[in-house]
């Protein structure tokens, strides 16, 4: 149990440092931007590729693996489904929607609750790579093609490789499967840089709280609504039927899933919904109000199945 709390006391620690950052103006006002551009484009990239690297790849092919597919995929066509029908949102919003309903907080909180509660960091992998080489490069392509005014076939088979991220997953990737190891001079740098990226999508999501009415939803309830009760208690739920009922997983083998499953909406969807310009609000909040309401959903899961 203490593994949750620690996990959650080491990102509330970065994130208040980031608060007073901007609440002092430390940076100056126009920082946050130009910081989540540095984000998106140089130390997720480095970190990507690092993670890619070290992969084990045998993992992909698991039965956890599969019912973690089946999770984020219902989840994502959940979103999708109630943003088509009822709330009516142009593609840029509803991609940024299924990303905040979808994506895992499974490098900043993930790690630490692995290593405390699951006993080994391998069990936020999977997740990890999905997230990286799947869900990710997808919804970027998406949001990169809905938010250009004229677009042609070839715009659309050139913009895997003019993605940043994309380029050091697969690029990761490629090394992972092929076995090839790479010397350490070469990867050091990359995890150098690509260490830099953890805290500081920590302290941009702190400066952006920054005169900021937290959980105050305004227009946008409706969209933080359906996205936290998806993250918060869809997804952990349907990974929990999935692996018991559908794949006959062990209640030991069953446990990591369901908390991965739960873990809260990852920050670094503050950051895409900067970059592009759509829903900042909408996904902060998300991820803020998935975040508190994780801590009692994690310590129910331990409580189930250990």
């Amino acid at each position: 149990m203490s593994g949750v709390f620690s996990g959650f006391a080491i990102i509330g620690v970065v994130i208040a440092l980031g608060y007073l950052i901007q609440r002092t103006g430390l940076i100056g006002d126009g920082a946050l931007v130009p910081l989540s551009r540095l984000i998106y484009f140089v130390a997720s990239p480095c970190l990507l590729f690092t993670v890619m690297v070290k992969a084990d790849v045998g993992v992909l092919f698991s039965r956890g693996v599969v019912v973690t597919i089946v999770s984020m995929a219902f989840a994502a066509i959940a979103y999708i489904t109630v943003s088509g029908l009822f709330l009516r949102k142009p593609l840029p919003d509803t991609v940024i929607g299924v990303l905040a309903s979808v994506q895992a907080n499974a490098g900043n909180i993930g790690l630490p609750v692995a290593v405390y509660v699951l006993g080994s960091a391998q069990y936020v992998a999977p997740v990890m790579l999905l997230q990286t080489v799947v869900l990710t490069p997808t919804c970027l392509i998406l949001l990169d093609l809905s938010t250009q005014e004229k677009i042609d076939a070839k715009t659309v088979l050139l913009q895997p490789f003019r993605n940043p991220a994309i380029i050091a997953a697969l690029g990761g990737l490629a090394v992972a499967v092929s076995g090839f190891r790479l010397p350490d001079q070469v990867v050091q740098p990359f995890e150098i840089v690509g260490g830099a990226s953890v805290p500081l999508f920590l302290i941009t999501f702190g400066m952006a709280l920054r005169g900021r009415s937290l959980l105050h939803w305004g227009a946008g309830k409706h969209e933080i609504t359906v996205s936290t009760v998806i993250k918060a208690f869809v997804m952990p739920a349907v990974a929990f039927v999935a692996g018991r009922y559908a794949f006959h997983l062990p209640d030991a083998q069953l446990f990591p899933i369901v908390v991965v499953a739960a873990l809260p909406t990852a920050q670094n969807v503050y950051n895409v919904a900067v970059r592009f310009g759509r829903r900042e609000a909408m996904s902060i909040n998300t991820i803020m109000a998935t975040t508190v309401i994780s801590v009692p959903v994690l310590l129910a899961v331990a409580a189930l199945l250990t």
